[in-house]
């Protein structure tokens, strides 16, 4: 009996081990398909994850610079019943890390005119000039960067003002209001000090008023186009006395890339000082075309 159930057995095998083998060779493809989601079936957890984990890539993260900047130059030459030559340069230079942010600005305006020495013979000679020195730093107080603490520092000599120098020191708090994928709206407010230095005149000599002031500034930034932007940048350092000198900037500047690292910028400034000599305008006014180089 045990004889005849092991030959039995064995050729039940031998027949289903032959079958399979014949249909094997019949449908390569199925057969193939079928032990693949055998596989997949009897897949085991660390087989899962790893599927789901993402491909490693070569592709690397392009880390932004802590330090860029820009340089401009501009020149404006008349000749004919006269001759004289304009110069605007300036430099820009940003520093992010963090919660910081840190901007310098220096602005050069050179004016020379053609004039006669003692011998009567001409040379061209610098006649006026006016820099500026503007240097700010913000460091965010919240991880939305909105809110943030600012220390200002201003210097400006100017040989066209009533002034030899002007300059000012603020602290304060500030918020970025406004910020879209177009357009972006800053605006900051704190007490500060302010020290003017007033030209000698033929009546008084040359003397200096300090004062308490308020400083609000806001900056306004708006893309108008893919290569055109447009910043509108206001300032107000409001003396606590009436009787002391009030400044008032308002600065309009509208600037086209002419290739990746080369723009061209139009500049419109308007300053108005409260307290100026009897013979001067309270508003100076400035318009520059000058070409931007980004690094």
């Amino acid at each position: 009996m045990l004889r005849s159930f092991i030959l039995t057995s064995f050729f039940l095998l031998s027949f289903v081990m032959y079958t399979q083998a014949v249909y094997a060779k019949e449908n390569p493809d199925k057969t193939m398909n079928d032990n693949i989601s055998a596989h997949n079936n009897s897949a085991t957890a660390k087989d899962i994850i790893s599927s789901l984990e993402k491909p490693v890539t070569s592709q690397q993260v392009k880390i932004p610079p802590m330090i860029t900047g820009s340089a401009e130059l501009g020149f404006l030459y008349k000749t004919g019943n006269t001759k004289s030559g304009d110069m605007k340069t300036g430099l820009d230079l940003r520093f992010e890390k963090g919660q910081w942010l840190s901007l310098l600005n220096i602005d050069l305006l050179l004016k020379k005119a053609e004039i006669n020495d003692d011998n009567g013979d001409e040379h061209f000679k610098t006649t006026d000039q006016k820099w500026t020195l503007a240097s700010q730093t913000n460091y965010s107080i919240d991880n939305k960067e909105n809110n943030y603490i600012y220390g200002n520092i201003w210097y400006e000599e100017n040989e066209f003002s009533s002034f030899v120098n002007q300059s000012s020191i603020s602290t304060g708090w500030g918020r970025h209001w406004y910020k879209t994928h177009n357009a972006s709206l800053w605006g900051d407010i704190g007490p500060g000090y302010k020290r003017d230095l007033f030209k000698a005149t033929d009546t008084q000599p040359q003397e200096s008023a300090a004062t308490w002031i308020i400083q609000a500034q806001a900056l306004y930034i708006r893309k108008l186009g893919e290569h055109v932007e447009l910043k509108q940048h206001f300032s107000v350092k409001q003396a606590l006395e009436s009787s002391e000198n009030s400044i008032y900037n308002a600065e309009t500047t509208v600037t086209t890339k002419l290739i990746s690292t080369l723009q061209l910028k139009f500049t419109f400034t308007l300053d108005y000082n409260t307290q100026v000599e009897t013979d001067k305008e309270n508003l100076d006014t400035q318009t520059a075309i000058t070409l931007v180089y980004s690094f």
